[in-house]
């Protein structure tokens, strides 16, 4: 189950997105936002975090115009290892090495078809473990040290 969300920047490709996640009976649920009007990003960012984080999701989407501004609001619920990619290569890696739990898309730096690439190769990746375990058990230790 996926949590997906974007801002009002990120719509339309998040719709697109939709599409291709129905096409593929992939399950998912819409925390916004559900037009092209203006709302603030942070919001969107911070309820699919906590869907992730949660554990009632396996992962999210988050979509801006840059995947930034997404991905630093969700990097700051303990847990949660959102990455912006932006080709297959970043989204490969995301979840290969760093067990990525939100993938952050831009719009404005990628076409429908380049986001659906991405989307592709990070669902199909998985996390390989072994010497990456040590890596985020330092972020988790990170994470219980400055996440009060």
């Amino acid at each position: 189950m996926i949590a997906i969300g974007s801002d009002h920047g990120g719509y339309r490709l998040k719709e697109e997105i939709k599409k291709y996640l129905e096409e593929k009976e992939i399950k998912y649920t819409d925390f916004g936002c559900m037009n092209e009007e203006r709302v603030d990003y942070p919001n969107i960012a911070k309820e699919v975090s906590k869907a992730v984080q949660s554990k009632k999701y396996d992962m999210g989407i988050l979509i801006c115009r840059s995947g930034l501004g997404m991905s630093i609001v969700a990097n700051k619920f303990k847990g949660i290892r959102c990455t912006p990619c932006h080709n297959e290569y970043t989204a490969k890696y995301a979840r290969l090495h760093n067990n990525s739990n939100i993938l952050a898309i831009g719009a404005d730096d990628v076409t429908v078809n380049e986001a659906i690439c991405i989307l592709r190769m990070y669902l199909a990746t998985e996390y390989e473990g072994g010497r990456h375990d040590e890596r985020l058990k330092i972020i988790e230790d990170i994470e219980k040290e400055n996440m009060k």
